[in-house]
């Protein structure tokens, strides 16, 4: 996807549905949830069904108003991930065959490794803008006390379907491929050939995959516009240094444990 003029049609908000509860609302629309409260941040994958694993991460709203869904994934966040019974995840299995092994996955409770990502799904648009922060090594990332040392790394471009919102929860699907850009603006596209090889595997359709092409320009134009998030206001945000981690809810059911 290299430099282009932007797309003159508007993105495409959902390439391929993704379930979400009867009743679910667009994100945006009211109820709103407080500052502070957990949110179920999921993922499901291209034609998931019940009992199928997803990702669920529970985070802490920082906003969620008109504009969109800003949350929190603090260090140490314990979730629900997809691996192969071998603990084993998608990225270990050859790109020739990595879509073909969908079904052999399982549901997994993990632990997130690393410092926390800030991500904000704006209403009406196919991607989530994740914030992420380099700490330097020797410090805790969840220290309060080391807020003042992180240094902004850059933002993440996670292409995927427009959310659905239910409850504390929200609900989107994975687009594979993404975008990463530098601090300094550079933009980078990120696994078009993983995209290439869902096709060929099956995963999705041509149509599908172009449709989450042009989204992916629709959203290296929205940086290169600074649209909201792409502000200053978000690259200097720490969280309350109150807050812990929030629990997976009670209801929440995995096959395999990961962690310690």
């Amino acid at each position: 996807m290299p430099d282009a003029p932007p797309p003159t049609d508007g993105p495409v908000l959902a390439p391929y549905p993704v379930p979400a509860p009867e009743g679910a609302r667009p994100l945006g629309a009211a109820p709103f949830l407080d500052v502070g409260e957990p949110v179920m941040w999921r993922y499901r994958d291209h034609g998931w069904r019940p009992g199928r694993p997803e990702t669920a991460t529970p985070m802490r709203v920082v906003r969620d108003d008109e504009r969109g869904l800003v949350a929190w994934l603090a260090p140490g966040t314990v979730q629900l991930t997809k691996r192969y019974a071998d603990g084993s995840d998608l990225r270990s299995v050859p790109l020739g065959e990595r879509f073909l092994r969908d079904a052999q996955r399982v549901q997994a409770r993990t632990r997130w490794r690393g410092a926390g990502i800030l991500r904000i799904a704006p209403a009406e648009v196919p991607w989530s803008v994740w914030l992420f922060w380099d700490v330097p090594d020797g410090l805790d990332p969840a220290d309060p006390a080391v807020h003042d040392r992180w240094e902004f790394g850059g933002w993440y471009v996670n292409l995927e379907t427009v959310h659905r919102r239910a409850g504390h929860d929200t609900f989107t699907g994975d687009h594979v491929l993404d975008l990463w850009i530098e601090a300094d603006g550079t933009v980078h596209v990120k696994d078009a050939d993983e995209l290439e090889a869902a096709v060929e595997q099956g995963r999705g359709t041509v149509e599908e995959a172009e449709a989450i092409r042009h989204n992916g320009e629709h959203g290296r134009a929205s940086f290169e516009r600074r649209d909201w998030p792409f502000h200053d206001e978000w690259t200097q945000w720490r969280p309350d240094p109150s807050w812990t981690a929030p629990g997976l809810p009670h209801d929440e059911r995995w096959d395999i444990d990961f962690v310690d």
